[in-house]
């Protein structure tokens, strides 16, 4: 008897290959693939300011990407002491209003010019609910401020296509060989309501499958459905019955690199992840004979590789364990 559906998952017709450079914005899904790619030495960034969950919150920072616009000033929001930005998750924030300007400014440049050289976008959207503060408009995060600032609605289709879609397009036109993947964070917003949530993902589902419709370098990965459809249990969640366990990542990461990544590259990818495994070995007796050929052998595999990709930490950890 078979105990979870195994759905085929077509291969991107833009696969990512080691000399791809990849943008990764979004959802938390997006910061858990972009930090698997970056170990696997791809050339990626990964949310420059933060987890963004809402399309148009990412609609916003990627229009004012292009140009590189400065900071609103009227978003900025003083809070324990320090200051962050309505447009931004708390990791862009300063001591002083200047310092947070300088940060602001910083990762917008940082996400202006990679945006320019990036080969692909993974774009993973979380919710379809939006935050509105009454003087401000749309934020990305309300920081904790009082709660009757803010009107919490659910975005409407029309809104969500109109809003994202106009951006990727102008993106499209200005970067011809971009190409853009979509996927649904298989986080779960319950703290939104159990029906609210499933309400949203499918408003999400439908944005992202319009998209694919209108535009030829947007696909689509099912990272949500793998979760909810084919592991299709708590197991697969940590306790607070929200977020992915690491095994659940992880068999998402290898569907991912199944579909995503060209053939050549997941031999790649695999004799990376075997070296870093041996890596992370503590061995009983670091001192023995046995271990320093271990670490022999590793260093030879780190330089033979260093042609190819950024082993210069790795190779100089195996170097000072060699000395000690």
């Amino acid at each position: 008897m078979r105990w979870s559906i195994d759905f085929p998952i077509p291969s991107s017709p833009f696969p990512i290959s080691h000399s791809s450079k990849v943008l990764s914005l979004g959802s938390c899904f997006a910061q858990t693939i972009g930090k698997k790619m970056r170990e696997a030495k791809f050339d990626v960034l990964i949310n420059p300011f933060g987890t963004l969950f809402h399309p148009l919150n990412l609609t916003d920072l990627l229009k004012q990407a292009v140009p590189a616009a400065p900071m609103n000033p009227a978003g900025i929001v003083e809070r324990e002491g320090l200051f962050v930005h309505y447009a931004a998750h708390s990791d862009v924030r300063g001591d002083t209003r200047a310092e947070l300007e300088e940060n602001f400014t910083r990762q917008m440049l940082r996400l202006h010019h990679y945006l320019k050289e990036a080969s692909h976008l993974v774009l993973t959207l979380g919710t379809a609910w939006i935050y509105m503060h009454k003087e401000f408009g749309r934020v990305a995060n309300c920081h904790k401020q009082p709660a009757d600032l803010f009107e919490k609605k659910l975005s409407t289709l029309e809104e969500l296509v109109a809003g994202l879609g106009s951006v990727l397009e102008a993106l499209l036109q200005g970067y011809p060989n971009l190409q853009i993947i979509l996927t649904l964070s298989p986080v779960r917003h319950t703290k939104e309501g159990i029906s609210e949530n499933q309400l949203s993902k499918s408003l999400l589902r439908v944005l992202c499958a319009q998209l694919e419709q209108q535009l030829e370098a947007v696909t689509y990965f099912p990272a949500y459905e793998i979760l909810v459809d084919e592991l299709r249990d708590y197991r697969f969640y940590k306790a607070d019955l929200v977020h992915p366990t690491e095994e659940a990542e992880n068999y998402i990461w290898k569907k991912w690199q199944q579909a995503i990544f060209m053939q050549t590259t997941q031999q790649k990818v695999a004799e990376i992840q075997k070296i870093q495994l041996e890596l992370a070995h503590r061995s009983l007796n670091p001192d023995s004979e046995a271990h320093r050929k271990f670490l022999q052998n590793i260093l030879g595999k780190l330089e033979r590789l260093q042609d190819e990709f950024d082993f210069s930490e790795e190779i100089q950890d195996v170097k000072s364990r060699l000395q000690r």
